[in-house]
């Protein structure tokens, strides 16, 4: 079944595609098929109600530095399409935010995926905070009196900021570290959201496992080891991608995640646990495909095509009804 597809994603000539979840997501479309259509966010517009994107078709091959073409250059309206990957990279800031609610315009009746209004309504840093029980002991403030009290009880701690990414502007400071205070006062001067604030996690040093779930159910994971000399585990910092299985903890929090992120339209979601708790839940542009694939994991983006292409039977099916 060939599809229309859109991707709006980040400039793919700056990707790294080694590791990069969406371009395995663009070979699969390309395998299968589907006519793809590559964008970036700032070519969204809304005229006279019709969402409509410039951009170009998109051919992708297995090779860096020489891994995509453009084509026939040309303005199109996305509800004509079948599907939009919204897949560009945070920061979650009001821009990221402004294109949900425009794509929202078009969905269902074009599959975005992930469904925009959840992924607007479901930030990593605050989505995570509806399963408290799952988490290690965690604080959102901008009160530098509570952090300084949360250090305090739990003694060694993480902060960062609530809608970073990447790994981006995430400190550890232990008990000893007299650079708290600065800290606080920086991340308040560079951020207006609130802080996020946990106990720091020692069993970090055995990894943060990337877990996948695709509608739901669970898909693959990777361990990311961080590097002896730093604190995040993050791939592009330095991390190492290693093999991993699930433990029970692992697989009951997955059955507790699944269901809501089912019912959210959240097809690709990743979330991270470390030592057995949920610290995010992922579901901007979730990343991790390439490696669960690299250490004999199954084929990630064949499944989520897989989703997508049996939801678009079912909504043309129902519509023919």
């Amino acid at each position: 079944m060939a599809l229309k597809v859109a991707f709006q994603m980040d400039p793919i000539e700056r990707i790294d595609i080694r590791g990069d979840s969406t371009f395995a997501l663009l070979l699969e479309a390309q395998w299968r098929g589907h006519d793809v259509f590559y964008y970036t966010p700032p070519n969204l517009s809304l005229r006279d109600g019709k969402l409509m994107a410039e951009g170009h078709s998109l051919t992708v091959e297995d090779k860096p530095g020489v891994h995509y073409r453009l084509a026939h250059p040309r303005s199109v309206n996305l509800a004509e399409y079948d599907v939009v990957q919204l897949r560009q990279d945070p920061p979650f800031d009001m821009a990221y935010i402004t294109t949900t609610h425009l794509l929202e315009r078009i969905h269902p009746q074009t599959l975005v995926v992930n469904d925009p209004a959840s992924v607007r309504n479901s930030p990593e840093k605050i989505f995570v905070l509806d399963f408290l029980d799952l988490m290690p002991p965690t604080l959102v403030t901008r009160s530098p009196e509570q952090i300084r009290a949360f250090r305090d009880k739990h003694k060694d701690i993480v902060v960062k900021p609530l809608y970073g990414n990447g790994g981006a502007a995430i400190f550890r400071i232990p008990k000893t570290d007299t650079n708290l205070n600065s800290l606080v006062e920086l991340l308040g001067m560079t951020f207006r959201e609130p802080i996020m604030v946990q106990r720091y996690l020692p069993e970090v040093r055995q990894g943060d496992k990337r877990i996948i779930l695709v509608d739901g159910e669970f898909a693959g994971a990777i361990n990311r080891i961080p590097a002896r000399d730093e604190t995040r585990s993050n791939l592009h910092v330095g991390g190492t991608a290693a093999a991993t299985k699930l433990t029970k903890r692992d697989k009951d929090i997955c059955a507790r995640l699944g269901p809501e992120l089912k019912k959210r339209g959240l097809i690709f979601a990743g979330i991270d646990v470390i030592g057995g708790y949920l610290t995010e839940i992922n579901v901007t542009s979730p990343t991790g495909i390439r490696q669960v694939a690299e250490f004999g994991g199954p084929d990630i983006a064949a499944m989520i095509w897989d989703v997508i292409e049996k939801k678009i039977q079912a909504s043309r099916r129902k519509r023919r009804a």
